[in-house]
């Protein structure tokens, strides 16, 4: 399989046509057809309908998708593994969600720099489900996420645990409404027990997808959320935030999520640098 094919190909599932593939790509849009035809003609099915909205994947082009990510992603992996810089005795691919890179990898890349000078690394911020897809699929060597859940040769370590609490700005003597109340996304598991502690609160009128924006907001604004308790505990004693009494707290784990065939070595300082990195950002 040649790789730029299966490039082509991802590129004109992200742009739904030849035309925008091309573009993209530099090509001609008869080099676009020739590199589909040539995928075709080895798999012995066709990927794409082509119409006037475009390319259309075929049921064939669907399950063909999935590998063609994983193709390139391996492949990028393995020319990273191949052209290591001058001293260099690996590379390490670690992903994280969005709201673990700061401070948590930014002071595991420090520990890295100074214990680990040896091994290089590459990063990537992304969902959860794409960051345990990686892993499954050999593009990544470790995942750092909330919510680990089970699946098929890979392993889900307890990091640390952290505790998701409900502050408010201050004067806390200013009344808050159930408006001033800022919904923030910390997954379905959150979102079940937020609703059954709260049956009765009506639904928000500010939803953000990212804590430390929805911190921005409502520092800015007024208003409550439910935040990590580490996040905001610098807020909490310089008094501009103040815990709301006897409401709930809810867990909020983090994992350190790798292969089963990960390098055992290789893993122990990974894991010693998450250690320590955890360590200073409690």
């Amino acid at each position: 399989m040649d790789i730029a094919v299966a490039r082509t190909f991802l590129e004109v599932v992200k742009t739904g046509s030849f035309v925008g593939a091309a573009a993209s790509l530099n090509l001609t849009q008869t080099a676009v057809s020739a590199r589909i035809r040539v995928l075709e003609d080895q798999l012995d099915r066709p990927v794409f309908i082509r119409n006037k909205a475009g390319a259309k994947l075929t049921p064939a082009g669907e399950q063909f998708l999935r590998f063609a990510t994983t193709l390139v992603q391996v492949w990028d992996r393995a020319r990273r593994a191949v052209a290591l810089p001058p001293g260099r005795e690996t590379v390490v691919t670690v992903g994280a969600e969005l709201s673990l890179w700061s401070p948590l990898l930014r002071h595991w890349l420090l520990w890295m720099r100074r214990e680990c000078p040896e091994i290089a690394v590459a990063t990537q911020i992304a969902p959860s489900e794409r960051l345990m897809e990686q892993v499954q699929d050999g593009s990544l060597d470790v995942a750092v996420l909330y919510a680990a859940p089970s699946r098929p040769g890979v392993i889900a370590e307890l990091l640390f645990e952290e505790k998701l609490v409900l502050v408010r700005t201050t004067p806390t003597g200013r009344a808050l409404g159930p408006e001033d109340h800022v919904q923030i996304d910390w997954g379905e598991e959150f979102a079940a027990s937020y609703q059954a502690a709260f049956p009765d609160q009506p639904n928000a009128v500010v939803s953000i997808s990212y804590g430390p924006l929805a911190l921005d907001y409502i520092l800015a604004a007024g208003g409550s959320g439910y935040f990590r308790k580490g996040f905001i505990r610098s807020h909490l004693e310089e008094g501009r935030l103040a815990a709301v009494p006897d409401s709930p707290e809810f867990s909020y784990s983090a994992y350190v999520v790798h292969s089963t065939k990960a390098d055992a070595g290789v893993m122990d300082r990974i894991r010693s640098g998450l250690r320590a990195a955890a360590a200073i950002a409690a």
